[in-house]
């Protein structure tokens, strides 16, 4: 038998073909030097012998990320592509996968005509197919899109029996009605029987459940035996918890679980997470936790139905982390033929049956490098050994449904051709082509307005010459190619956009015409199809001029297009007349007068006798309007007042304040409009009063209102947008609020905001508009208008004012609303309302008030709501618990029972005894009592100087994440 020297070290690096030469630097340091250190050269140690070095090297080497890795050559498997955080769901996916009797039935669930975006089913299957057919890892981001999720839920971990429960439960929910319906059920379905069982009368309370998992205490366990044992063990119902047996009374019981029935598919999820009181948070238990390969749980049965209750190890799901996040890979062995896979996001491995077990039973007092103290394992699946054959069912391709196999091998097609278009994205470019039909109806100015066009766009390649586009267009349209004429949009340095020719560059690539942008715009002039023999009119760029003529209506204020025309150099201004009266069918006797569109905001008038050659500037694409000059216009007299009046306008979106989701609507306004302008179109549109409507700008970095508009604003709407920094030409929002009072009432008055708290001891926000020189009670009237009191209550309100949750102040209605002065700084100072209880009403002259609070722990720790309380003097603790328990109408009598009662005095507490009695003297101060009866001394004085009454209890905490706090539970929003 050989010795060994336990000398060992590890070495954790990535290897490849180009990376091949990574090693140690050292083995071992030799304290004393080869000569002297007596264990390397002893023989009988088996390091040196004969003067050779004897190594024994073990390597180990996991399966690579972020390099190539062919997971299916190598397991015969494929893995599911990370998003970001979604290895959680991962492995979740590969565990259902592999259980294919599931697999089966999700094949077969019904998603013809489903939503493709929005179908959960649809989505499950794809990932299914693609696990089964696919070469390569397969993404999930159309299963997680079709849940509902936004991009940022793909970054944000979720618990993995939580993802599972939600995910078959909605699955369960699909197939039911279908041919698949109770395959979930069938499978992950068992039956644990609660019950509380009476030791000293017969007595029993039974109930029947159904489970899909089991939660397994693990800490302070050492095994899934232990867990079970445990899980089955009573608890027993004694002293103050003795149960309440009905006609028998308070008895001593034993409350406790029994199982009936374990489904084929059973998931155990060991309860790694759990609640530290001391830390205040969730924390994860790393604690060394043994599960068997082979697990018999026929001694937790209830009543043995002969079935063998053997279970084999099909999957372990392992959490590499802390409770703020981590890591999950699922180690399954798909066949329980005793091979194992580890299934890593993308990157399937085969595994060894210490890799997938042992080293995941969690810490040890023998920790290795490969096995990290924070790894181990979080779910296990076992699989009945009696039902291998039935849940672990053969599948082949052919078994997948054909439409499925159909449709997502069309998806695949269709997927590939846009990843190819994508690709050759960079030889196409797009082509925008208009017919004159948009010009038609456009008031504005140019000929058309390209976001409401809707043009037909053509992908033309870059190298293609205008010949080759003008017969694709007249293909397309329905013409010869001699039947229709391209002109190209071009911007001019006036900021317009206007036709201009390409006659004489046919030849040209369509790259060149565009001058390297893209998207290229065209005017397609095509042939009347009316007298298609008559053809195009003739054109020479060198001789002629392409005008396109309006008529502006002054009787109706509406502009309309007419028609284009060619003139000559020779050719007089006024020929357009004819034109117009042709097109319109006015007589040649009405006087009519010409105007040059130039750019927004300037028109000029022509002089119709004049000849186009004596123009100073005339090019191809000029837009001339027409108009009548015997009427006078209902809004405009001339095409130059219509225009300038145009370009004033403005589309403003209103949205109500109050409402966070509200689209509201959007109104065309004129920039030179006033505030009360503007006030009184927005009234008409919402069906109220001008003066009845508030109006407030929107935060410049979040889509909220913001500061309110003065009414008496002396500038125009313009004005206003370029005071609040909107100058672009981006959307202009504002915001307004509907008021019961009028505008200029409310502006001469201040804003309070307060809480009101009802009697279920429920918030709610106010916002109350008051005159300064109002008393409290005055102010308490207008919240009367806001709240609903109770039928049974007092009817009387009082104001107080609260900071850290306790009471400060408490006002009299006599007190000035203007005198309220916050004690503390006003962001942690609260102002409360609350209705008087009847019982304070009518205060005797040995009753007063007091200020209760809620703290844990310390006194500086106080949560919840305070309250006031009345006392009497000479009042006992006891009666004084006994009427305060039955204010908390929502606490049991027994949590009550719980509650510690202290004096606290100048930050010293002292905790009440029985046979404690109140007085005024320990809570009220000499020098009040001088000068106020001891029932009014609780008003107008700094209560947080006072003596005050706390209640000690604990403070529950919330249910928390395992994870952060801005984790949100796994929801489906889609079917």
């Amino acid at each position: 038998m050989e010795a060994v020297l336990g000398i060992s070290t590890y070495l954790i690096d990535q290897y490849n073909e180009k990376v091949s030469d990574l090693g140690l630097g050292q083995f071992f340091v030799v304290d004393k030097g080869w000569d002297d250190d007596e264990d390397i050269k002893d023989p009988a140690k088996g390091f040196i012998k004969d003067n050779k070095i004897n190594l024994k090297i073990e390597v180990a080497a996991d399966a690579p990320h972020g390099v190539h890795w062919d997971s299916k050559k190598y397991t015969g498997y494929v893995g599911l592509k990370n998003q970001g955080a979604t290895c959680y769901m991962n492995s979740v996916l590969q565990t259902l996968y592999f259980t294919s009797q599931l697999r089966k039935a999700v094949y077969k669930m019904p998603t013809d005509g489903d939503d493709v975006n929005k179908s959960v089913a649809l989505a499950l299957q794809r990932v299914f197919y693609e696990l089964q057919t696919s070469d390569c890892a397969v993404a999930t981001k159309k299963l997680t899109k079709s849940f509902g999720w936004e991009a940022l839920d793909s970054f944000m971990q979720h618990d993995v029996q939580e993802f599972c429960r939600v995910l078959l439960d909605h699955m369960e929910n699909k197939m039911k009605g279908t041919c698949v319906e109770g395959t979930i059920p069938k499978l992950l379905e068992g039956k644990v029987c609660s019950y509380i069982s009476c030791m000293n009368v017969d007595y029993e309370s039974k109930r029947s459940e159904s489970f899909f998992d089991i939660q397994l205490n693990i800490k302070g366990k050492r095994s899934v035996i232990e867990s079970f044992k445990d899980y089955i063990t009573p608890e027993i119902l004694e002293g103050d918890n003795k149960y309440d047996a009905g006609t028998y009374g308070l008895q001593d019981a034993k409350k406790g679980t029994k199982f009936q029935k374990f489904p084929p598919v059973l998931y155990l999820q060991l309860m790694r997470f759990q609640y530290d009181p001391l830390m205040d948070m969730n924390v994860k238990i790393n604690d060394r936790y043994e599960f068997p390969e082979s697990l018999d749980l026929s001694e937790f049965i209830e009543e043995p139905t002969g079935e063998s209750e053997k279970f084999s190890l099909y999957a372990v799901l392992v959490h590499s982390g802390d409770n703020h996040g981590g890591h999950y890979v699922a180690y399954i062995s798909p066949e329980l033929n005793g091979k194992w896979f580890k299934f890593d996001d993308d990157v399937v491995s085969k595994s060894t049956r210490t890799e997938a077990i042992e080293n995941n039973f969690g810490g040890s007092e023998e920790e290795s490098v490969n096995v990290r103290h924070c790894t181990n394992a979080y779910m296990l699946v076992y699989i009945k050994e009696a039902q291998k054959e039935n849940v672990l069912v053969n599948i082949i391709d052919d078994d997948i449904p054909l439409n499925l196999t159909s449709f997502f091998e069309e998806e695949k097609r269709e997927e590939a051709l846009r990843r190819k278009e994508k690709q050759e994205a960079h030889l196409y470019m797009a082509v925008e082509a208009v017919t004159d039909d948009p010009f038609h109806g456009y008031q504005g100015n140019d000929l058309l307005n390209w976001a409401t066009a809707r043009p037909s766009i053509y992908r033309v390649k870059k190298e293609s010459s205008v010949r080759d586009l003008e017969e694709l267009i007249a293909t397309n349209m329905g013409y010869p190619v001699e039947g229709i004429r391209l002109w190209v949009f071009q911007s001019r340095a006036n900021s317009t956009i206007r036709p201009a020719p390409i006659e004489n560059e046919r030849d040209k690539t369509i790259w060149e015409v565009a001058e390297k942008e893209t998207p290229l715009k065209i005017f397609v002039e095509t042939l009347d199809q009316s007298n298609p023999a008559k053809g195009l009119m003739p054109y020479k760029k060198d001789e002629h001029n392409i005008i396109f003529l309006k008529y502006f209506d002054v009787m109706t204020d509406t502009m309309y297009y007419l028609t284009h025309a060619f003139l000559s150099a020779d050719s007089c201004i006024g020929d357009v007349f004819q034109y117009a009266r042709d097109k319109i069918g006015l007589a040649a006797e009405i006087p009519l007068a010409l105007y040059e569109e130039v750019h927004a905001g300037r028109t000029d008038e022509l002089t119709p006798t004049k000849l186009l050659g004596e123009m100073e500037e005339v090019f191809d694409g000029d837009i001339w309007v027409v108009q009548r000059t015997d009427h006078t216009g209902k809004f405009h007299n001339t095409v130059d007042d219509y225009f300038r009046d145009l370009n004033n306008r403005i589309s403003v979106q209103f949205c109500d304040k109050n409402n966070p989701g509200d689209p509201g609507f959007h109104v065309v306004l004129n920039q030179k409009m006033t505030y009360n302008e503007v006030a009184e179109v927005v009234a008409n549109c919402i069906d109220t009063e001008p003066n009845l409507i508030q109006f407030f700008k929107p935060q410049s970095h979040r889509d909220i209102a913001g500061y309110a508009i003065k009414s008496h604003f002396e500038g125009t709407l313009k004005d206003l947008f370029i005071s609040y920094g909107q100058r672009n030409k981006s959307p202009k929002k504002l915001f307004y609020l509907r008021l019961h009072i009028a505008i200029t009432e409310l502006e001469s008055k201040d804003h309070f905001r307060c809480t009101w708290l009802n009697k279920h001891r429920e918030e709610t926000v106010l916002s109350l508009y008051v005159a300064k020189n109002v008393t409290i009670a005055e102010l308490l009237d207008e919240a009367k208008k806001q709240i609903e009191l109770s039928p049974d209550g007092s009817g009387r309100l009082r104001l107080l004012e609260v900071y850290s949750y306790r009471i400060h102040r408490v006002f009299s209605n006599t007190v000035s609303y203007h005198n309220i002065q916050p004690s503390m700084a006003q962001q942690t100072t609260c102002y409360r309302v609350e209705e008087i209880p009847l019982e304070e009403t009518q205060l005797g002259p040995k009753d007063f008030l007091i200020p209760v609070a809620h703290f844990h722990q310390t006194i500086f720790q106080c949560f919840n709501h305070p309250f006031l309380f009345k006392v009497t003097e000479e009042e006992s603790l006891q009666s004084v618990r006994t009427r305060m328990m039955e204010r908390f109408k929502d606490i049991s009598e027994k949590e009550f029972e719980k509650y510690k009662f202290s004096l606290i005095t100048h930050g010293r507490m002292t905790p009440l005894n029985d046979d404690f009695t109140f007085n005024s003297s320990d809570f009220i101060t000499n020098v009040d009592k001088d000068t106020k009866a001891i029932n009014e001394a609780h008003l107008d004085v700094f209560l947080h100087s006072r003596p005050w009454l706390g209640l000690e209890h604990a403070l529950k905490p919330p249910k928390r994440s395992r994870y952060t706090y801005v984790e949100k539970p796994v929801k489906i929003h889609n079917q």
